[in-house]
């Protein structure tokens, strides 16, 4: 039975270092991307030690194996990585349900990322439901991006509750914003 949990040490965050880069868009084949999804941005320990005080991300664990982890990514973290600033400047422009997102309480889901002998097994779901479990008290809104190419994170997140809000391309990939409103039912 796995159990979502808060990052407690730097042992989990190396973990999710280790994860993270067995999944990068540049590690996988093409058939592996497209049938399993990725993650693009890849993360030192520094910094996710400095994301970690701001806000704790979430794992699940097997034994003492991080086997999935969703990052959290609260206001502070929006200097932390430069190469986001264009998706925070991006926020800052778009609205929900006629009001801007600045003015709502929100935060951003840094990546997410599950082990793949564990997928399909409902932690994705877990690692979200946690979430908001945690952090709705202080949030309406959690918001992230996803590469449209990557069907299998978008079906995962519609599933949880997400919706598309905004598409758009940089020089790296075309993206959709999605917000899962935790004001809904």
């Amino acid at each position: 039975m796995f159990i979502p949990s808060l990052v407690h040490s730097a042992e989990e965050l190396q973990q999710i270092l280790t994860l993270q880069e067995n999944n990068l868009l540049q590690q996988l084949t093409p058939e592996e991307r497209a049938s399993q999804g990725f993650v693009t941005l890849q993360h030192d320990l520094a910094t996710l030690q400095q994301m970690h005080a701001l806000s704790p991300s979430v794992i699940v664990k097997q034994d003492a194996n991080v086997i999935a982890y969703a990052l959290t990514m609260a206001e502070g973290c929006r200097q932390l990585i430069p190469d986001l600033e264009p998706m925070y400047s991006l926020l800052d422009t778009l609205s929900w349900k006629d009001q801007p997102l600045s003015s709502r309480r929100y935060y951003v889901m840094g990546q997410i990322c599950i082990d793949k002998p564990y997928r399909g097994q409902g932690i994705f779901e877990m690692l979200y439901h946690y979430h908001r479990e945690v952090y709705q008290p202080a949030y309406d809104l959690f918001i992230t991006e996803i590469a449209t190419r990557n069907h299998r994170s978008l079906r995962a997140h519609e599933k949880v509750g997400f919706k598309i809000i905004h598409t758009h391309r940089d020089e790296l990939d075309e993206w959709a914003v999605v917000l899962w409103d935790w004001t809904e039912s």
